[in-house]
């Protein structure tokens, strides 16, 4: 199986310490720096998500990535995120996939986090292209969206497009609900509970293991569950994870 993931990077950096006092001069408190962990994220979680799992994966991306950062500080022990810092967040640039073989790949991941490196006329472009293509996007969908093969979208962000979905649009909609699992087309999968650490990245892990997961079988719903199931993995651990740390 060969992947092929589009969409914006950055550097993902957790500070963890511990809480020493309440500064004097403001009721904030005072972390001790213990430790600190970075990884590419966003589109580049993806691809290493798919990694993990084995596949075949090609990462299309900004290469400035790593100027671009999100710092979380947190305290240790609770795993309390105090503050995140964003740095550099207007510049992912452009797009270019001009060069890119789209035949060549099983299927294609589309990364969005609508910050302007992708458009929407871009993404239409990539679902005409693709053989099999699942997006992922900030963005509010429209009419562009339609040469996209599944749309993953979260419960809020459905909310905000209600508007504009029709019934071809929604037939595409695999809409993630937290805790709760997971709807395509009104029906319900559920999600075991496990005990939840960190959410950041758990909606990289699920649309890889969803992507992986049809391409292997073909079938949607096995995908949604095999999805649940990695997301379900990944909540459990600290930071932004993937569900195989020994295939990274």
């Amino acid at each position: 199986m060969k992947f092929l993931v589009i969409g914006e990077s950055c550097l993902d950096v957790f500070v963890y310490g511990s809480v020493i006092r309440i500064a004097p001069e403001a009721p904030v408190p005072v972390l001790k720096r213990e430790s600190s962990i970075e990884s590419a994220g966003m589109a580049s979680n993806v691809a290493r998500n798919l990694k993990s799992l084995g596949c075949n994966t090609t990462l299309c991306t900004n290469e400035n990535f790593d100027i671009i950062r999100k710092t979380r500080y947190t305290e240790s022990k609770s795993n309390h995120m105090f503050m995140r810092f964003d740095e550099n967040d207007n510049s992912y640039g452009k797009c270019d996939f001009s060069c890119v073989e789209f035949e060549k790949y099983d299927c294609v991941i589309i990364s969005d986090y609508n910050k302007d490196w992708l458009s929407q006329e871009q993404i239409e472009e990539i679902g005409y292209r693709s053989k099999l293509s699942f997006l992922d996007t900030k963005k509010i969908l429209g009419s562009w969206a339609k040469t996209i093969t599944y749309i993953k979208i979260n419960e809020n962000e459905y909310e905000r497009t209600l508007d504009v979905i029709d019934k071809n649009l929604f037939s595409k909609l695999i809409i993630t609900l937290g805790d709760k699992g997971a709807m395509h087309k009104s029906i319900h999968y559920p999600v075991r509970l496990v005990q939840k650490v960190d959410l950041a990245g758990a909606g990289d892990t699920f649309i890889s293991g969803l992507a992986m997961k049809f391409v292997e079988t073909n079938n949607i719903d096995n995908a949604i569950k095999f999805a649940n199931e990695c997301a379900s993995i990944v909540v459990q651990k600290r930071g932004v994870s993937i569900v195989n740390d020994n295939l990274d």
